[in-house]
């Protein structure tokens, strides 16, 4: 089917503030962020948003469904961001497990995500709102990666507003399926099944 084919699919949530240097970035696409780092070293690494990235959530959402529909770009490699500006921005990579072909969250994932939200209640971050940006493979059909995506996000957004008590107000979240490929050279591969948290607004 879509995405979710493989069992215990594993997604992971990049979390992305804005920096000047490319470097990091680049390291932060490949290799995941290690299993025993703190929540304070996560927060150091996405202190700093400098200038908010300009998005139009229902703008981009209509894009991706009629990219879909309209079957553009039907060969993945060959498919330009949908939302180029989120790949200019490092990403810290946490993966999550969820049961297959379905927005549930494993059990085992929920002390990842409680380490995310002690993250994002750092001090250093407390004064930053945040966008979830559901990826899929390029397995299967791309309607249902897109609806997918957008499910997983939401269901990310949700356990951190109910069970971790973030505000809800500093989470927006967003599924982008298959039309934004973390890596189009390898368009099946499993890096692709990410979630991203981007650092794009300042709270007031």
């Amino acid at each position: 089917m879509g995405s979710g084919k493989q069992s215990c699919c594993a997604i992971a949530l990049l979390v992305v503030a804005l920096t000047c240097s490319m470097e990091p970035f680049a390291q932060a696409q490949q290799t995941p962020a290690h299993t025993g780092a703190t929540a304070e070293s996560w927060a150091t690494q996405l202190a700093g948003l400098q200038s908010p990235p300009d998005l139009d959530l229902p703008a981009l959402r209509q894009e991706a469904v009629a990219r879909v529909k309209a079957k553009a770009d039907g060969l993945p490699l060959k498919r330009p961001p949908i939302a180029s500006q989120l790949l200019t921005l490092p990403r810290l990579i946490i993966e999550i497990q969820f049961d297959e072909d379905t927005p549930i969250v494993r059990p085992e994932s929920y002390r990842t995500l409680g380490r995310i939200a002690d993250t994002l209640t750092h001090r250093s971050l407390l004064s930053n709102k945040f966008l979830i940006v559901g990826h899929a493979a390029a397995i299967g059909r791309r309607d249902y990666n897109l609806t997918l995506s957008q499910r997983r996000a939401d269901a990310v957004r949700d356990i951190l507003v109910n069970t971790f008590k973030i505000s809800p107000k500093r989470l927006q979240a967003i599924g982008l399926g298959e039309e934004q490929l973390l890596d189009a050279t390898h368009p099946a591969a499993a890096t692709n099944q990410r979630i991203q948290i981007a650092t794009v607004a300042r709270m007031p």
